[in-house]
């Protein structure tokens, strides 16, 4: 089973790709999709996202995608744009007919650490320990993503 888990954002788009064999999860790549708004249109930003997106899942083809649910108190426009994206996730994993679910931070972190009141540190500590990394992922997209996918692999099981 591969698990791609997906922080969705417009500047960076963290990913962290899970491959489950013999009840043992092993981390196979993470990172981010990055755009550049400067003097860039937005429908171009999603563009390369979804181009990108699309060679992530040629390159690796999942099983399961899992996403973190929008959540925002503060910034409405930046919550446009990251809606935006997920739309194409969303979008994309339906063309592929690969399942998609949705988590909340909270959930996330409660998988991950026991508590859904654990700190990005906390989160980062974990997500190193638990996939038997030397150091923890960087940029924190890529760790928040392998956290979501790690999280729906606990959920599975």
């Amino acid at each position: 089973m591969i698990v791609i888990g997906i922080d969705p954002g417009l500047a960076r788009l963290g990913y962290g790709i899970i491959e489950v064999t013999k009840n043992e999860p092993r981390p196979i790549c993470y990172g981010c999709i990055e755009t550049s708004g400067k003097d860039t249109r937005a429908s171009e930003r999603l563009l390369q996202i979804y181009t990108e997106l699309e060679a992530l899942l040629e390159r690796y083809p999942p099983t399961h995608i899992s996403i973190e649910k929008l959540f925002f108190t503060k910034n409405i426009s930046s919550a446009m744009g990251v809606s935006e994206v997920r739309g194409i996730v969303l979008l994309t994993a339906e063309q592929r007919k690969i399942p998609i679910t949705e988590y909340t931070p909270n959930q996330v972190k409660q998988a991950i650490t026991g508590s859904g009141r654990a700190d990005k540190c906390q989160m980062q500590e974990m997500i190193k320990r638990l996939l038997h990394l030397d150091e923890i992922p960087r940029p924190d997209d890529a760790a928040d993503a392998l956290s979501i996918a790690l999280c729906h692999i606990h959920i599975l099981r």
